[in-house]
């Protein structure tokens, strides 16, 4: 039997005061709509339908054209926005699932044993529920003594007793498709908002005698709905956990895990130790036996096996097995390190491959560059790659000695085995196994330290 979804982000979300679409707000570098999406796709939806209104545009350029989009150019209700679908999904066989783009807690398991559950007993219906600590301003849940759903009671019209029912309507549901369609028919605005609510589908089926039914979750953030700043933090803490969890049952140390922030998506090998303040964001990817941190950031990078990273900032860079980076080291978009490469204190590589064992120890710059095996870049040395108007490459072979403050000119190319003396400038190739010293030979005037000190000192008494 046909699986679909219909995604509710037509909402403006006022609450969040911001001008980006609510739905689009990030939560663990995913908007929530994002989330929902490929919660979804866990459970192999044949087709999702994206209920779209404020912000449409922006929802579908993100979401792209795997998906199918509804619009709801007016906001009149939930019940208003799935019958916008009408057109799409009307008629069909199968089950579908309703749930709202600002709800990016919900798992694909609950889903998945809700749809089990449905289609066992044959209901019209199936609501997701949780029991709420405290209840105030949630539909409630009405069963009979059998356990079986009879309403949904909103706040507003909750008796004494209703009231202290604490199993509350998170707002997903599951419904048969063509008696979901054929009650949506049936609904009306006629109430104080003057729109039409989904809720009162579930009224009409059980008037004509259909089956409702609730699957209340034992996880009571499933049903956060971000509506504005302050549940876009409880979401991003909730979802933080979950990551985090979902890595140290699969092998990862985390040292700290309230001071440690990974985005959904990254990948981590096992016994490798996350230190306090380490930030992974984007498609990253960490291997084994790593140790990462502490006050790391890496995003969209490749990291190897083995590999040490500390007090460092990595961005689109890829790491091979054994290096070591940091502290303080800037690793920029195309920075490309070998095995065992290490690269040290206040170090930038960008758009550079550095080979195997070589070392970048101190407060250099390597840009637009490519490095051999087994080089000693020394402290200070930098690769001068722009000339005001182009980037030039460098290229420094295997085994090659690059002594500290030694500016490398670009274009230039130092030969394998080569000795580039301290201090000097190079504008020129240097062959296989050359040395090349590019400096003013220096001159001493013997006691004329103390006569330049008189004659500033009497320049600085004039002014």
């Amino acid at each position: 039997m046909s699986l679909y979804a219909v995604v509710l982000a037509a909402g403006q979300g006022k609450r969040m005061k911001s001008k980006l679409y609510k739905v689009l707000h990030p939560v663990c570098g995913k908007p929530m709509v994002g989330h929902v999406v490929d919660t979804l796709n866990e459970i192999h939806v044949d087709r999702t339908v994206v209920v779209v209104g404020h912000g449409a545009e922006a929802v579908q350029q993100y979401l792209g054209d795997g998906l199918e989009y509804a619009l709801q150019a007016e906001q009149q209700g939930t019940g208003h926005a799935v019958l916008q679908t009408n057109q799409l999904l009307a008629g069909l066989e199968g089950t579908t699932i309703v749930i709202c783009g600002d709800t990016p807690l919900v798992k694909a398991d609950t889903l998945q044993i809700m749809l089990e559950q449905h289609r066992e007993q044959g209901s019209a219906a199936t609501i997701l529920t949780v029991e709420m600590p405290n209840p105030t301003g949630y539909g409630r849940i009405i069963r009979d003594d059998a356990g079986h759903v009879v309403k949904i009671v909103e706040q507003k019209d909750c008796t004494r007793e209703e009231a202290l029912i604490s199993e509350i309507n998170s707002g997903t549901y599951i419904f048969d498709n063509e008696k979901l369609f054929a009650a949506l028919a049936q609904v009306t605005n006629d109430n104080a908002q003057g729109e039409y609510y989904l809720t009162d589908v579930l009224h009409i089926m059980k008037a004509g005698g259909e089956r409702i039914q609730a699957y209340c979750s034992n996880d009571v953030k499933e049903s956060i709905g971000v509506n504005d700043r302050v549940l876009l933090a409880e979401a991003e803490r909730y979802m933080r956990e979950r990551i985090n969890l979902s890595h140290m049952v699969n092998g990862v140390t985390i040292i700290d895990p309230e001071h440690t922030y990974i985005e959904k998506g990254v990948r981590i090998g096992s016994d490798t130790v996350l230190q306090p303040g380490t930030i992974l964001k984007g498609d990253t990817v960490i291997g084994e036996d790593c140790v990462i941190g502490p006050e790391t950031e890496i995003t969209n990078s490749k990291i190897g096996n083995g590999v040490e990273i500390y007090k460092s900032v990595l961005l689109d860079a890829e790491v091979d097995d054994e290096a070591h980076v940091g502290p303080f080291a800037y690793l920029r978009p195309g920075a490309k390190l070998g095995k065992s490469v290490k690269i040290g204190d206040f170090v930038e590589v960008k758009n550079a491959t550095i080979g195997d064992n070589s070392k970048v120890s101190h407060l250099s710059y390597v840009g637009d560059a490519t490095i051999g095996s087994d080089v000693n870049f020394g402290c200070g040395a930098i690769t001068v790659n722009y000339d005001g108007f182009n980037k030039h490459k460098t290229e420094i072979g295997d085994g090659s000695f690059i002594g500290s403050n030694v500016n490398l000119v670009a274009p230039v190319r130092i030969g394998n085995g080569s000795f580039v003396v301290a201090g000097s400038t190079i504008t020129h190739n240097v062959d296989d196994n050359d040395l090349a010293v590019a400096r003013v030979r220096q001159e001493t005037k013997v006691g004329y330290a103390e006569i330049m000190r008189n004659k500033l000192k009497a320049r600085s008494n004039k002014k």
